[in-house]
């Protein structure tokens, strides 16, 4: 029969001595995803608290990331890894896990999704750029709590623009 493990561990310690057996629990790298092992990109504790939806006892005083991975079912992790939020307990759909949904904002703070982006002519989708460079000039902006990613969603509305523009130029040939 086997034993299973119930000592407690002592910090930092990553192995269990039972009298009859030793037990090696696997490293975690510190900011990585529990789920799928990739790096976080850290996100201010306000903007967890602002776009998750379940209730704020659950968010503790401790860094948490985000998790870019679009086929990973996790959106913030605590640095530890003990805790994670996934796309069902956020306020917002996320642009990083849905790229190519109609409905998903690329731009969160002047409401611009991708279905828009994707039916916008060069000369539309230059427009919405300068659309979008003109509110965060204007301080309109506030992409750390909006955005789900914490920061500027400048960066996606042009790379989803870049991408589109790419596949129009391979169907053109």
């Amino acid at each position: 029969m086997t034993e299973a493990c119930c000592c407690p561990l002592e910090a930092g310690s990553m192995v269990c001595d039972l009298p009859s057996q030793t037990i090696q629990r696997p490293t975690r790298v510190a900011n990585t995803c529990p789920a799928c092992g990739q790096t976080g990109k850290a996100v201010q504790g306000q903007t967890v608290k602002a776009l998750i939806s379940v209730s704020l006892r659950e968010v503790r005083d401790i860094e948490y990331l985000f998790c870019r991975t679009q086929a990973c079912p996790v959106v913030y992790f605590s640095s530890d890894g003990t805790q994670a939020f996934t796309p069902e307990q956020v306020r917002e759909r996320v642009y990083q896990k849905e790229p190519d949904t109609a409905e998903v904002f690329v731009c969160y703070c002047f409401r611009h999704t991708v279905g828009e982006v994707q039916a916008l002519s060069s000369t539309g989708c230059a427009a919405l750029i300068n659309d979008i460079d003109a509110g965060i000039q204007a301080g309109q902006c506030a992409c750390d709590l909006r955005n789900p990613q914490g920061s500027c969603c400048l960066g996606n509305a042009r790379g989803l623009i870049s991408s589109l523009a790419q596949s129009r130029l391979t169907m053109a040939r």
